[in-house]
């Protein structure tokens, strides 16, 4: 009788949802979640360092957001229609977020910064996005354009990524190297007039914004009459109850959201000034001033409601207090543990993020990242789960959450160091 790893691996390719190929000897599948620990269907205990790829931030099972999911479960799953967890949601993230005047709600952050994309083009009469080289704004053609090149062009031509992603994006699409505003005003002066938006992950993967690079864009972007898109579907929630936009004292003039914002759940929102955001009105049917958004999921009450709650957690006291001292605690044990087994690396993040990168040279940029020894970062990341450590060997990012404390971190970083004695 075959496992459920094996099983697993016959219908998923590789044997997940994406990205984790782990090795068979590794594969896994998950039965339970509390806090920041899993269990797989063998009975084993993993620490989380992934945490649903950061959409659990609130921590696996919270009470307030398992209560309020089987509270609302018995009164229906969706309507494709406002329901008053999603009303009362909308209101807070308004509240809350600068940028916001209205907004719509979709199932992912993927839709999100899609649809972001969508109004720019349609609310300036451009073609052109600019993105960040290294950057992720969900699997859209855009999002995934230039995130993994496989050759590293001249700015600002892309490279697709991904098989699959047509011709069009080549003309549509312009990159530029994170955190060098100079390269990046030189691109936006010369395509002056076709550039409809300018779309960042405020802090890039795990790779914070130098001084001034995020307001640069800020004033780059108004101009040359772009619009700036924030993509915080990793951001939001995460560095301040406000978000990169309080974190970093920059607002732009789109944002999209998804992952925390869920507690778990599936959900995205995007939003901006009235005057963007009104452009998806069903009354502007047939005129050129419309841009068709839709969601069948997109502000389910299920959702919404895990939203609220989690919301409630993160507007607590004390709590970003603890994901940014948490976070330090990581990183600064990181360094330490590296450089007891003489190891060089960088390590970067910010907030409740960590990230190892085996190089000499610090890093600001995706190119940077990539002149890393990514053979070396993967070997580390499977020798954690095989210690006990739930990640994403791919080891773009370690997500702690509200559930973690300096305990748990300190088991993380014996079995990191553990992982290094057997690497050397």
């Amino acid at each position: 009788m075959p496992s459920l790893a094996e099983r697993s691996l016959a219908v998923f390719p590789a044997g997940s949802n994406g990205e984790f190929n782990l090795p068979p000897g590794l594969t896994l599948v998950i039965d339970r979640g509390e806090g920041c620990r899993l269990w797989d269907t063998r009975g084993r205990e993993f620490l989380d360092f992934t945490m649903g790829w950061g959409s659990s931030l609130v921590g696996h099972a919270r009470p307030e957001v398992t209560e309020a999911v089987t509270r609302q479960a018995a009164l229906g799953a969706n309507f494709a229609y406002v329901t008053e967890n999603a009303l009362l949601l909308a209101e807070e993230i308004v509240r809350l977020s600068p940028a916001c005047e209205r907004l719509r709600f979709c199932a992912s952050g993927t839709e999100a910064t899609m649809y972001c994309q969508r109004l720019a083009r349609a609310f300036t009469g451009r073609p052109k996005i600019l993105k960040f080289e290294g950057a992720y704004h969900g699997a859209n053609e855009v999002g995934v354009t230039s995130l993994f090149p496989r050759e590293l062009k001249p700015f600002p031509e892309p490279d697709p990524s991904s098989a699959g992603i047509g011709p069009l994006v080549e003309d549509l699409v312009l990159v530029a190297p994170f955190n060098d505003l100079a390269t990046t005003r030189a691109i936006v002066e010369a395509n002056a007039g076709v550039i409809a938006g300018v779309i960042v992950e405020p802090l890039q993967r795990c790779t914070p914004p130098v001084d001034g690079f995020l307001e640069g864009l800020r004033d780059l972007a108004r101009d040359h009459g772009a619009l700036l898109l924030f993509d915080e579907v990793v951001t939001g929630f995460r560095l301040a109850y406000g978000g990169a936009q309080e974190y970093y004292g920059v607002v732009p003039d789109l944002v999209a959201y998804g992952k925390a914002l869920g507690g778990g759940y599936p959900i995205g929102a995007f939003g901006g000034h009235a005057g963007i955001m009104d452009m998806v009105r069903e009354d502007r049917l047939g005129s050129e001033s419309y841009v068709w958004m839709a969601s069948t999921l997109g502000g389910n009450p299920i959702s919404t409601a895990a939203a609220r709650a989690a919301l409630g957690v993160f507007a607590g006291a004390g709590t970003y207090e603890h994901l940014h001292r948490l976070g330090r605690y990581l990183r600064d044990g990181l360094r330490r543990v590296l450089d007891g087994r003489g190891e060089t690396a960088q390590v970067i993040g910010d907030g409740p993020l960590a990230q190892v990168v085996f190089s000499d040279l610090p890093v600001r940029d995706y190119r940077s990242t990539r002149r890393g020894d990514a053979a070396r970062g993967r070997a580390m990341m499977l020798g954690l789960v095989e210690r006990g450590v739930f990640l994403n060997p791919m080891g773009t990012k370690l997500y702690l959450s509200v559930a973690h404390d300096e305990a748990v971190c300190d088991a993380f970083l014996d079995r990191f160091d553990d992982t290094l004695a057997a690497l050397a």
